[in-house]
């Protein structure tokens, strides 16, 4: 059952306006060299002052202005178990692991219906889920690569699912039942957390990688609640889900499920079969509701991709998702609700 938390609060302090960025980045869907298993372990707890610098967030908007926010956290609880992680043996560079074990959804009833209906396409090549009737979350390397707005982030736009009609009896040229098109919605805003800048952490932090889009206009659909991420010992099965448009199936929603095999303070590792154009992913668990008998399906993490980490000096890879901790929850959820009074238990 999923156990409900104490969530710290973020509150915001001030906000600054800043230059435009210039989103020259170049969109890259793999990371290098960032800080993995073994690097994990060995960093420190955040003091409150650097919680609040990593938690602080710049807002990008549609008409390319751009804010910083200053946030200060209340009721944060140092976790006591911070970054214990358990060795694995080395691996050689793969992202679908052994059988492919990916599914394609192609049955509309499946498709445009939830869960599956949460994923959404982002323009700049990445996935995210939908969070409210608002709201997008993604992974922020989607959008910045750590110094600069990428170029197609300007005009930001995220795809929601529908299924192709045949129109007046017609085939249309180029489409196929099953197939999911896109109704496209131009994004209102851009909301990334500090840590993700590399000014702030020294280099790409994969522990802040995600961003919230807020859309212009709302949607209709069912949305998928946030949740805080168990530990792998709390996990039924240690089993996660996601579904996400990988770039080897163009045009086709693919979903899995894979166990968790490793996980730090704020990463999962796991080997779920991957392939670029899924990051973004929101990834959830399903778990019965306290004193009912309805599976309730929350999100948990969200998927960085397939991982360059430097591991006793050798670079190894894995698929690695950023879980929402308590900190992460209270900040989401205050950038989809715009106070911290609907974000005290999660």
């Amino acid at each position: 059952t999923w156990h409900l938390k104490k969530i710290p609060q973020i509150v915001r302090e001030r906000t600054f306006s800043l230059d435009s960025p210039k989103f020259e980045a170049k969109t890259q869907l793999e990371l290098n060299s960032v800080c993995g298993i073994e690097c994990q372990r060995k960093l420190p707890v955040p003091s409150l002052s650097d919680l609040k610098s990593l938690l602080s967030y710049e807002t990008v908007f549609e008409n390319g202005t751009r804010t910083l926010t200053e946030v200060n956290v209340l009721g944060a609880v140092p976790d006591p178990a911070a970054n214990t992680t358990t060795r694995r043996p080395l691996r050689k560079k793969r992202q679908i692991y052994g059988t492919d074990s990916r599914f394609s959804i192609y049955d509309k009833r499946f498709m445009t219906n939830f869960p599956f209906n949460t994923a959404v396409k982002i323009s700049t090549g990445c996935s995210g889920i939908l969070v409210s009737p608002k709201h997008v979350l993604t992974a922020a390397h989607c959008l910045h690569n750590g110094k600069d707005y990428v170029k197609g982030s300007k005009r930001l736009r995220v795809g929601l699912m529908k299924t192709k009609s045949r129109g007046n009896g017609r085939k249309r040229k180029g489409t196929s039942d099953g197939m999911p098109s896109f109704q496209w919605t131009r994004v209102k805003s851009t909301h990334i957390p500090k840590g993700w800048f590399k000014g702030v952490s020294g280099d790409i932090a994969l522990d802040y990688d995600y961003a919230v889009l807020e859309l212009k206009r709302p949607h209709k659909r069912k949305y998928m609640e946030l949740g805080i991420s168990p530990t792998i010992k709390m996990m039924p099965g240690s089993m996660i889900h996601f579904s996400g448009f990988d770039n080897d199936r163009s045009g086709q929603l693919v979903y899995r499920f894979c166990s968790i095999s490793d996980e730090s303070n704020d990463l999962f590792y796991q080997y779920c079969d991957a392939e670029p154009g899924s990051t973004g992913s929101g990834i959830y668990l399903r778990l019965k509701e306290p004193n009912k008998k309805k599976w309730k399906r929350k999100i948990i993490a969200v998927y960085s991709g397939h991982q360059w980490v430097d591991i006793n000096g050798e670079q190894q890879d894995y698929n690695v998702a950023v879980r929402i901790t308590p900190l992460k929850y209270a900040q989401i959820c205050f950038w989809i609700h715009g106070n911290d009074e609907n974000c005290t238990q999660g």
